[in-house]
């Protein structure tokens, strides 16, 4: 289905997602970006770091949020995607990403996206906002 422009209502909340973050997708997300670091991957050595153990890299949280969008319209253009890193997600987590959408600009087609991307205690650990356009 294409999501236009004329569907999306203010307040619009997307459909919520549970990204996969568990360590093979963590591994194999970090392998092809080229992050070999192992605060990523290794769950005792990012303790020793201090860490309470492996963490998602940001650009992965930055993608999961990116992917919500298009779950929701998989024809939108992101145009912009600003990024808070409030605390780690973890590395085998049950993270949820939520949207919703909070202004729909008639003259530029767009729209503004909200998204969090929480654990499963329900604590925020990304927000980010998007600007959309859609056809």
């Amino acid at each position: 289905m294409t999501r236009k422009f004329e569907d999306v209502e203010f307040g619009e909340e997307l459909p919520a997602d549970a990204p996969d973050v568990g360590i093979d997708a963590v591994r194999r997300f970090a392998q092809t970006a080229g992050m070999f670091h192992p605060r990523f991957t290794d769950q005792e050595k990012a303790r020793s770091e201090g860490l309470p153990g492996a963490i998602v890299p940001g650009i992965m949280s930055q993608g999961i949020l990116a992917a919500a969008i298009h779950h929701w319209a998989p024809e939108a253009e992101i145009r912009k995607l600003d990024t808070t890193f409030r605390a780690p997600l973890l590395v085998d987590s049950k993270p949820v990403v939520r949207a919703v959408v909070t202004d729909c600009d008639d003259d530029t087609r767009t729209i503004e996206i909200d998204l969090t991307l929480s654990n499963e205690a329900g604590e925020t650990r990304v927000v980010g906002t998007a600007t959309v356009a859609l056809p």
